[in-house]
């Protein structure tokens, strides 16, 4: 009997693909395009001007071992970005401080289902949109569930409250720091630039979310037969009040420093053009506040930022091998060739249709890509001059990568957070997808929407 299919991991996955990215410098014939500077200095290709070179390198199996390197080196302002806000963020986890908000939340609403369901989701989604939380939130399974019981829901409602919430945070995110900043320094935009039409989805999009999650939770109110996993139900469980941690003054203050540090960033990209370095550093007077804040100690602090950055290990080597492949791809020089070939059908159809359709593209792409990103730095390099050739500014280029990696987070079997926290809760996956496909279809169709809109007002 044969063994079923398993998707690789993603490390191997990103080796195969550069394995398959030397292939092609031997099989397409090299291209490039003529670039101007923008307003930034950042080179634009200029649409029309493709042309196949007559002579082309030819790149030996050894380029695979040395792009791996190369593109850690290359990557490596993004990398040490993403290991030092990792770092900080357990170092705010580990004073309680988000999980004592989580449960005043909790505890205040528990007899209002639509407010219990609503707070936490928007939580959960303004941690991801700023902070770019998500794994931290597997933790918390287990109390969600006991509060979703104890109102007489299902334990598939407090998944659908933390997984949802924590999708369209990613989704509509304002400045992740590791999806949109990442593309944007990709696709050569200012980091947090075009924020603004962001801020202006998150809510709309978020109520979309809340409204699939609240009408399957008033279904099972109503009929608990209707659950989706009533068979795997487990009654004994029962509300532990003293779960989450008290909202001590300490606590308060350390989520008041985060608000000055959301409300310090979002000034900083806007009007003092920070970069990566800047916002590196504004990370780190976080963590220091913190740890002033709440008193921890040297030796405490140390271990949790060592632990949160060692976590993210694995994330920066995503990095890495994602930017080998763009780096093979250019020292074979078919990159423009590849940009050219893709875009000529989306040519023919119009800058609205063509947005849609690298919104299908990224989405298909995080099936094999959850890293966000990892996705970033091998989809970008090519969509970023596609976008110019089509007419669709970089920074829609951006928001439809955005889109495609962060909703369909939500569905995704290989997302491994994803499907811890259905291991957490003892979730079936074809369960949980026959739950989240018609709000992917919703959403899908909401997204594409605001993309045209995008397109027809140059954002």
């Amino acid at each position: 009997m044969s063994k079923p299919f398993k998707i690789p991991n993603t490390l191997v996955l990103l080796f195969i693909m550069q394995i398959a990215a030397l292939v092609v410098t031997w099989i397409l014939p090299a291209g490039e395009f003529q670039t101007q500077p923008n307003e930034v200095g950042r080179q634009l290709v200029i649409p029309g001007t493709f042309e196949y070179l007559e002579e082309s390198p030819t790149l030996t199996p050894l380029a695979i071992l040395t792009a791996i390197p190369r593109g850690l080196a290359d990557a490596q302002d993004i990398i040490f970005f993403v290991l030092l806000v990792g770092g900080v963020l357990a170092v705010i986890r580990h004073t309680g401080a988000i999980e004592a908000l989580l449960g005043r939340v909790l505890k205040r609403f528990s007899t209002r289902m639509g407010l219990l369901i609503f707070f936490p989701m928007l939580a959960f989604a303004l941690g991801s949109s700023t902070f770019g939380m998500a794994v931290e939130f597997i933790t918390l399974v287990g109390l969600l569930i006991s509060f979703c019981l104890a109102l007489r829901l299902d334990k598939m409602t407090a998944v659908a409250v933390l997984v949802v919430g924590y999708g369209v945070g990613y989704g509509a995110a304002a400045m992740n720091p590791f999806t949109v900043m990442v593309a944007q320094g990709v696709a050569g935009l200012q980091p947090g630039s075009g924020i603004w039409l962001r801020l202006l989805i998150f809510l709309p999009l978020l109520l979309l979310g809340f409204h699939h999650v609240y009408r399957y939770a008033k279904l099972v109110k109503a009929d608990p037969s209707r659950s989706l996993v009533a068979d795997l139900q487990d009654a004994s469980v029962e509300v532990n009040a003293d779960g989450f941690p008290e909202m001590t003054r300490t606590r308060l203050m350390v989520l008041l420093a985060m608000l000055a540090t959301i409300i310090t960033l979002v000034f900083g990209v806007m009007v003092l053009r920070w970069y990566l370095v800047e916002l590196s550093a504004l990370f780190l007077a976080l963590g220091l506040a913190v740890v002033l804040i709440a008193r921890l100690g040297a030796d405490e602090s140390a271990t949790a930022f060592a632990k949160g950055a060692s976590d993210l290990v694995y994330t920066a080597m995503l990095i890495g091998f994602a930017r080998a492949i763009a780096l093979i791809l250019e020292d074979g020089e078919v990159l423009y060739t590849i940009v050219h070939g893709l875009s000529m059908p989306l040519s023919m159809v119009g800058a609205e249709l063509s947005v849609v359709g690298m919104l299908l593209m990224q989405s298909m792409m995080n099936f094999f890509i959850p890293s966000g990103s990892g996705q970033a730095y091998v989809t970008m390099p090519l969509m970023a001059p596609m976008a110019d050739i089509l007419g669709i500014t970089r920074q829609t280029a951006v928001l439809a990568y955005q889109f495609g990696d962060g909703f369909t987070n939500m569905v995704v079997p290989t997302n491994p957070i994803l499907m811890g926290i259905l291991g957490v809760a003892g979730v079936p996956y074809d369960r949980w997808f026959k739950f989240i496909v018609p709000l992917m279809l919703k959403i899908l169709l909401a997204c594409s929407v605001i993309l045209i809109f995008a397109v027809w007002i140059g954002y």
